[in-house]
């Protein structure tokens, strides 16, 4: 089976790629097979060439709080085409199934916790990432509606925050697990007495090593689903404050925390029901948190990309 990964130079794309080369023929999209998805003609020249039996859509525009706070219309209309095209592709193609990456960032900014996958669009996302939160579930709608009309095959699954190897550590556009680990790394290599951290600490996250999600896509290849949404996570969540103080004891720091009260905290708190991914495709995330932040923060200290 020939399944093509978009964005496998991505975060995301380098770490199911090991797992998904295990059990397939991959064809890895990104890095030096560069095409441009938000173009339709080089979108069905991908297709054209490499004929996919399967894609796994994990390409997209993607960052934390500040990036989308900045890109509202950026990673909307990038996260739109792109996946727009790549659907469209699969049913002009012979192409028998679409895994479409979604996003908790779909969820509304008030959902009852743990988040179901029926209460997805009963509200409008949180603001700050609202605009990419739209679009991502707009496309697994799409998944649907063609599924419906045309007969196309897909699975929507909806990864909670994702965290591992190979992910973009800086301060402007990362996700708080890097970012944070990075202002970490500043203080100690500053002998800085303190770190800032933004709002209140209070807001909390669920979070699942990226690896894992690389599992469940292949069971999601594996297993004939309807396209409807299915939550993949852990079904756990911490405090970003706790998070926060989890990193500094792992990376030795024992300076003071404070938080900086002016800036966003965006949703207040995320945690998945998991149970239907479990129920359906049999998936179960493997990776406890402490080990995947000791993983990452090795990782990081590895490869001094920052």
């Amino acid at each position: 089976m020939k399944v093509l990964i978009t964005g496998a130079s991505g975060f995301l794309g380098k770490n199911i790629s090991p797992l998904l080369h295990r059990h397939y023929n991959v064809i890895e999209i990104g890095g030096h097979t560069t095409y441009d998805l938000r173009d339709q003609s080089q979108v069905k020249e991908i297709f054209s060439t490499y004929k996919p039996d399967v894609v796994v859509h994990a390409a997209g525009r993607v960052g934390g709080i500040g990036a989308n706070r900045e890109n509202p219309g950026k990673f909307m209309y990038d996260n739109l085409s792109m996946g727009i095209n790549v659907i469209e592709e699969c049913r002009l193609s012979e192409c028998q199934k679409i895994i479409m990456l979604g996003t908790v960032c779909a969820y509304p900014k008030f959902t009852p916790v743990p988040f179901k996958e029926s209460e997805i669009w009963e509200g409008y996302p949180e603001e700050t990432n609202a605009p990419y939160g739209i679009a991502k579930k707009t496309l697994m709608e799409l998944v649907m509606a063609y599924h419906q009309q045309y007969g196309l095959k897909g699975a929507n699954l909806v990864p909670v925050n994702m965290y591992g190897p190979h992910d973009h550590f800086n301060l402007t556009s990362s996700h708080v697990i890097p970012a944070l680990i990075l202002k970490v790394h500043n203080a100690i290599k500053n002998n800085d007495s303190r770190i800032i951290g933004w709002g209140t600490g209070s807001a909390s996250r669920e979070f699942l090593y990226a690896e894992d999600c690389g599992e469940a896509i292949r069971l999601a290849i594996e297993t004939d689903i309807e396209p409807s949404f299915i939550n993949i996570g852990t079904g756990c969540e911490i405090k970003i404050k706790d998070l926060l103080e989890k990193i500094c004891d792992i990376m030795g720091f024992e300076g003071e925390i404070e938080w900086d009260t002016s800036k966003p905290d965006g949703q207040p708190r995320r945690c998945l029901d998991v149970s239907k991914a479990e129920d359906l495709l049999g998936f179960k995330a493997s990776v406890g948190f402490e080990e995947g932040l000791e993983r990452t923060i090795k990782w990081f200290k590895a490869h001094p990309v920052y």
